[in-house]
């Protein structure tokens, strides 16, 4: 897609090449990230009994929250790696982004366990 500000790039929007894209920073996220890969799987486990007891309401929750929870880790560790590579040495400034960022991806994070904490304690009466 053609750049408006710098004018390089190609001519015409491509869909599927941002879905593209998308899908490779997500995998590059899974593979290289472990807090990424366990937070998905953990929400996966939880989310089978959920929909095999039909609650569609309570998975479109975890389904949101996770999403939001992974974005925030992911933004996290784009901003820390922007970091390093504009500052190698110890920089009270980068110190201080580098921890606003991982404030925002601990809140997301809370977020997350606050909604699979609720649906499980929903959920443990059935499995039982």
């Amino acid at each position: 897609m053609k750049n408006k500000f710098l004018e390089t790039g190609e001519q015409g929007y491509h869909p599927l090449r941002k879905f593209k894209i998308i899908l490779s920073g997500l995998r590059y996220a899974v593979l290289h990230d472990f807090s990424v890969l366990y937070k998905i799987v953990v929400s996966l486990i939880l989310l089978i009994p959920v929909m095999i007891y039909r609650e569609w309401l309570d998975a479109s929750l975890i389904i949101l929250a996770t999403g939001f929870m992974i974005a925030g880790e992911i933004f996290n560790t784009a901003i820390e790696a922007v970091c390093d590579f504009m500052e190698t040495r110890y920089n009270e400034k980068i110190k201080i982004i580098k921890d606003i960022s991982a404030a925002a991806a601990g809140i997301t994070i809370f977020v997350w366990m606050a909604v699979l904490g609720y649906e499980l304690f929903k959920v443990l009466p059935h499995l039982r």
